[in-house]
């Protein structure tokens, strides 16, 4: 069978750009890392410009707004790029998408991770020329874990800025926060009521969950010092314009989090700044979070935000 079409042009190519070095870090023994993200973006045909010494996309290098991916993992530690081809259509519709390892629990405690999400952002923006950033106009994005980075960030204080690209800015425009365990002090509560009444539950102190491994140090002050980390005990009005989504089925992560985060913004008066969906039947990151109608919403809130 032989057919000819015309599928047209309409779509760019996109471009993966893997082990950008954005930081060097010690770990919590001292010894030196480094810190990497990707970057995805629209920026022509580079094969083409590879083999051929030419482009047929030609050379549009129009500055582009940015979204910072912060993957989760309960801050053990998430490959940079294990689900970040969920976020091309993100890169689809125009944005530079960039992808972020930061240091796990093992590596470093708090305010660690914050100060290398702030670092990743003062990174784009010192090199907005050669990635095609607008540094302007740049977004952040992250699941569980990163979630609760990804709003940390977005509260936007002048905390936990680092030396490195030191004179340029680490606020961020707007937020999408996906199922982020924000209050960690409702999480622990949440995790002692589980090893109260399971004996079969997968922790039995308090320093081996989640939260408690990240924090670090005395276990009978976690709770107070969390809330230095914490975005409902920290919000300004500096705060960006947010998405919260959570799944009304989450085991790990309870949905009275995000509700009380909401709550919490209203509270202050900030309504207008922050929208909140619940996804009926959905858990702790399942695949409800990456369907067209959930996708539809994430980039309709990137485009009121940062275009």
């Amino acid at each position: 069978m032989r057919k000819e079409i015309k599928p047209g042009r309409d779509r760019k190519s996109i471009n993966f750009i893997d082990n950008i070095v954005y930081s060097r870090q010690k770990d919590l023994e001292g010894r030196e890392m480094e810190l990497k993200m990707s970057i995805m973006l629209q920026n022509g045909n580079s094969e083409m410009r590879l083999a051929a010494g030419r482009d047929d996309e030609g050379d549009d290098r129009t500055p582009k707004p940015a979204i910072l991916w912060v993957p989760g993992g309960g801050y053990r530690g998430c490959d940079k790029n294990l689900m970040v081809a969920e976020m091309a259509f993100l890169a689809d519709a125009g944005f530079v998408v960039a992808s972020m390892y930061y240091r796990s629990s093992a590596e470093g405690h708090f305010p660690d991770q914050i100060i290398d999400v702030k670092t990743a952002l003062r990174f784009l923006r010192a090199h907005a020329d050669e990635y095609e950033i607008d540094p302007d106009h740049i977004g952040i994005i992250g699941r569980s874990a990163g979630g609760h980075l990804a709003s940390l960030a977005a509260v936007n204080s002048d905390l936990y800025d680092s030396e490195e690209w030191s004179g340029y800015s680490s606020k961020v425009q707007a937020c999408c926060d996906m199922f982020g365990p924000v209050d960690f002090v409702k999480l622990m509560e949440a995790d002692e009521y589980c090893m109260k009444h399971d004996p079969n539950y997968r922790w039995k102190t308090v320093e081996e969950t989640h939260a408690g491994a990240v924090l670090g140090g005395d276990p009978a002050t976690m709770k107070e010092r969390s809330k230095e980390f914490c975005p409902p005990y920290i919000l300004t009005d500096a705060l960006c314009p947010i998405l919260i989504l959570h799944g009304d089925a989450d085991k790990l992560v309870p949905c009275e989090i995000s509700e009380d985060f909401y709550r919490k913004i209203v509270e202050m008066g900030m309504e207008d700044r922050a929208e909140f969906y619940v996804l009926q039947g959905a858990g702790h990151g399942t695949r409800e979070f990456f369907q067209p109608e959930t996708k539809k919403l994430i980039l309709e809130f990137f485009e009121r935000n940062l275009k």
